[in-house]
């Protein structure tokens, strides 16, 4: 009896390991819930080009993570193609990104989130 105990703690934490890759987000599933997490508030537009979190959450801050992620490749490899610098590709993304958010939903102004009239 005591053996099988062992081994039952030697196998659960082992079958949770292998069980956290499918609890993740991936980026489809981020995208997918990203206008969801904007209508409700959780995430906003930043003049940076880059997500934030509005309101703390496990599933707004692996939205942003993951988005940003796939963002900053994206205007790396603008960059690069375009020979300018990043961080110019990055404020332009964020002013574009900000004059396209649907009233209601939150953006960074002046270090606050407010909602767009």
């Amino acid at each position: 009896m005591k053996l099988i105990k062992q081994i039952n703690m030697l196998l659960l934490p082992a079958l949770f390991a292998l069980s956290l890759p499918v609890l993740a987000m991936n980026l489809q599933q981020a995208m997918a819930a990203l206008g969801n997490a904007k209508a409700q508030g959780l995430v906003g537009e930043q003049a940076n080009g880059y997500l934030g979190v509005v309101q703390n959450s496990n599933d707004a801050a692996d939205i942003v993570k993951l988005i940003n992620d796939a963002r900053r490749a994206e205007y790396a490899r603008l960059a690069q193609q375009n020979n300018i610098a990043v961080a110019d590709v990055e404020a332009m993304a964020g002013k574009k990104a900000i004059e396209r958010t649907s009233s209601g939903h939150f953006i960074l102004l002046d270090g606050n989130w407010v909602q767009k009239r």
